[in-house]
């Protein structure tokens, strides 16, 4: 099986994407954030040509929304309403085999990293406090899950352009690290990505719309993650990050993350 996760930030603008990863990745399970539509204005026929006839979506209007296009069957797995603020941010479901998978897209934290000052911020430390208590009490780490998606933190040293000058960005703040971290070690997650790709690489799957040249400054970080417990540690086969998806037409700031399983 092989996975993909992508942050395409607007499905709609990216069906040439879509068509362009299916054409040269043949990925057999997809799973997309920032969808920015509405359930009902999801567009289903549309993406049926990729070959991914099973899919299940929540969406809102112009904002966050996460979606899984699959080969495989999909069976939906309720979660909870994190922070209560229904905004569509999550997704879950068992694929054949009896594997869980959750698409996730955390809230990204506004541009102050401090709880009292922004409350886009406490948001984002609440979801991931919530994240944590509720794999430790629904989950245990011998179930077979994969986790994926936008998490909005890059937390090592080399998942950064420059560590030093982005201790106090959020993204990669040591209260974002310490959570994401936590959140990590609870079921004892590996990290797919860098199970392959060493820690000790520069590795980034965001660059902003801000950088006039975005590769010639290179200044990215590794928001993108994949990864899964122990039972599936065994059947990771290979893992890419596609970074010539910043550099296609009309692009999102996000690239395409791709795990190999046996």
């Amino acid at each position: 099986m092989r996975l993909v996760t992508w942050n395409v930030n607007s499905v709609r603008l990216r069906f040439d994407h879509l068509a362009r990863l299916v054409q040269r990745w043949d990925p057999d399970v997809i799973c997309l954030q920032e969808i920015k539509v509405h359930d009902d204005l999801f567009p289903k026929a549309e993406l049926l040509p990729g070959g991914h006839p099973h899919r299940r979506w929540r969406g809102m209007k112009s904002y966050n929304g996460v979606a899984i296009l699959s080969r495989l069957p999909l069976e939906p797995v309720e979660g909870p309403d994190w922070c209560g603020k229904g905004d569509c941010r999550h997704l879950a479901v068992t694929l054949p085999g009896g594997v869980e998978l959750h698409n996730f897209y955390v809230p990204a934290g506004g541009d102050i990293p401090d709880r009292k000052a922004n409350p886009k911020f406490a948001h984002k430390l609440d979801f991931l406090d919530e994240m944590t208590d509720w794999f430790a009490s629904e989950r245990d780490a011998k179930r077979k899950m994969i986790l994926v998606g936008d998490l909005n933190i890059a937390p090592l040293e080399t998942d950064v352009w420059s560590h030093k000058q982005l201790l106090d960005v959020v993204s990669h703040t040591p209260i974002e690290v310490e959570k994401l971290t936590g959140l990590q070690e609870g079921l004892g997650w590996t990290d797919a990505v860098r199970h392959f790709i060493p820690p000790k690489d520069q590795l980034y799957s965001w660059w902003s719309y801000r950088a006039a040249d975005w590769e010639a400054s290179d200044r990215g970080r590794r928001l993108d993650h994949i990864w899964v417990t122990r039972p599936l540690k065994s059947k990771l086969k290979g893992a890419a990050v596609l970074r010539e998806a910043r550099g296609w037409a009309q692009p999102s700031d996000h690239v395409p993350v791709v795990v190999d399983f046996a």
